[in-house]
């Protein structure tokens, strides 16, 4: 038998990668032979950006010391450097000062 511990965050690992590739298949099935406004083309170049807030938001509210550390270096990385490095840096920041600062 599996232990919950383990399996759980495998789990939820595995089913955020499935429903992240879901979406993104289906927005690519549905828009595939459309011609995008540029209006509309924009909103979708800003998606990203917006997901991104979206998860790092109920850190501005966090009592964590680690957390709003890792807050500003998110914040600053993201002035600096695109989605990708900013993501990656913003978790090896986030992991560090947890572990580090408590």
């Amino acid at each position: 038998m599996v232990d919950a511990a383990v399996f759980l965050p495998i789990a939820t690992v595995a089913l955020m990668a499935a429903t992240t590739y879901a979406t993104r298949i289906v927005g690519f099935l549905l828009l595939r032979d459309r011609v995008l406004s540029p209006r509309t083309r924009s909103v979708m170049e800003c998606l990203p950006g917006c997901v991104l807030i979206s998860v790092i938001a109920p850190s501005f509210v966090s009592d964590r010391p680690a957390d709003l550390l890792a807050l500003a270096v998110t914040l600053l990385v993201a002035l600096r450097f695109s989605l990708l490095p900013t993501v990656v840096i913003s978790i090896v920041a986030t992991g560090a000062l947890r572990y580090l600062v408590g």
